[in-house]
C-alpha cells in the first residue's frame, strides 16, 4: 500500500478518476447549470472537487497546481483567519482557474449573535469578492464551537448576498456520493461534528465507504465504483492533510489523531 495523504497519492487518485470517465466540475458551475437549465441533464459521470482551506494555505496552491496541469478545475473555500487568508494565494488559485468562495464561521466569530454574524458575513464576503465574483459559500464546521454556521440562514437568505449555493443546503445526497477525508480518513464522518451527510450512516451499513485513498483507487480500477452511488460525486479535502514532506506529513498524522479522539469526546458530550 502507498503512503497516503501525499501529493503523490492525492494526484493518483484525480488521474484514476479521470481514467473512469469523470469530468470535473467547480460546485458553483453545477449550481449555475441547475439553476439555468432546470430541466437538463449534467455529464453522466462528474465529480465536484471542494476544498476547505482551514490551515496552510500554501498546500492548497500545490493541489491547485497539480489540477490545473490535469486540466481539472476546482471549487476553493477560504477562511478568515491568517493561517487561511492569504491573498497572494487566493489570487494565484484563481488565476490557475479555480473557483473561490467563502468558508464562512461567522456564528462562532460573532458567539451566536445573528444580526452581528450577518455584518460579518457581508464585510467578508465583500472582501473575498476583490479576487473572484464569489457565489458559493460553504460553512467551516468549526468543531469545538457550539454554533453551528448554518443557523446564520435561519432568518435571512443566502440569496440576498447574490450566492447561489452551500453545499450543505443545496445538494441532495441521496444523488450525489460524499466523499471525505475529514478526520484524515474517508470514513471519519464518525469523528466530524458537522462535516457529514445523512445517508453515510446507510452507505456505510451497505458497505459503500472507503477508509483508504488506495481503497477509492482500487474501485475506479476495478469498474466498481459505481457501486458505491457515485455517477455524481463530490469529493472535499483539506489540503493541509496532502502533503510530499516527511515532518509536516508526520506532524499533521499526530496532531488529527489528537484531534479525532477530542471530537468523539465532544460528539459524546453533546449526544
Amino acid at each position: 500500500m502507498n503512503k497516503d495523504f501525499t501529493l503523490s497519492a492525492y494526484r493518483n487518485l484525480l488521474l484514476a478518476l479521470q481514467k473512469a470517465g469523470y469530468c470535473f466540475l467547480p460546485f458553483g458551475d453545477v449550481r449555475q447549470f441547475m439553476l439555468d437549465h432546470p430541466h437538463e441533464s449534467l455529464p453522466d459521470k462528474y465529480v465536484m472537487l471542494r476544498h476547505d482551506v482551514d490551515l496552510r494555505a500554501g498546500n492548497s496552491l500545490l493541489t491547485a497546481q497539480i489540477e490545473n496541469k490535469l486540466d481539472i478545475r476546482a471549487s476553493y473555500y477560504f477562511r478568515v483567519v491568517e493561517q487561511s487568508n492569504q491573498p497572494d494565494i487566493i489570487r494565484k488559485i484563481a488565476l490557475l482557474g479555480h473557483e473561490i468562495g467563502y468558508h464562512y464561521e461567522d456564528m462562532s466569530v460573532a458567539n451566536g449573535d445573528i444580526d452581528k454574524a450577518l455584518d460579518h458575513f457581508s464585510e467578508w464576503l465583500g472582501y473575498f469578492r476583490q479576487f473572484y465574483p464569489v457565489k458559493t459559500i460553504c460553512m467551516h464546521g468549526a468543531p469545538t464551537s457550539r454554533y453551528d454556521g448554518r443557523d446564520l440562514w435561519k432568518t435571512k437568505s443566502y440569496q440576498e448576498f447574490g450566492i447561489i449555493g452551500e453545499p450543505y443546503l443545496d445538494i441532495d445526497f441521496r444523488k450525489v456520493f460524499y466523499l471525505t477525508d475529514t478526520g484524515r480518513q474517508w470514513d471519519g464522518y464518525r469523528v466530524s461534528v458537522r462535516d457529514k451527510v445523512p445517508q453515510q450512516d446507510e452507505w456505510t451499513r451497505t458497505g459503500r465507504t472507503f477508509h483508504t485513498t488506495d481503497d477509492i483507487i482500487r474501485c475506479l480500477d476495478d469498474g466498481t465504483f459505481t457501486d458505491k452511488l457515485g455517477n455524481a460525486v463530490m469529493i472535499t479535502t483539506h489540503p493541509q492533510r496532502w502533503t510530499d514532506n516527511s515532518l509536516l506529513w508526520t506532524k499533521e498524522y499526530m496532531l488529527q489523531s489528537a484531534k479525532n479522539i477530542i471530537k468523539r469526546l465532544l460528539i459524546w458530550a453533546r449526544e
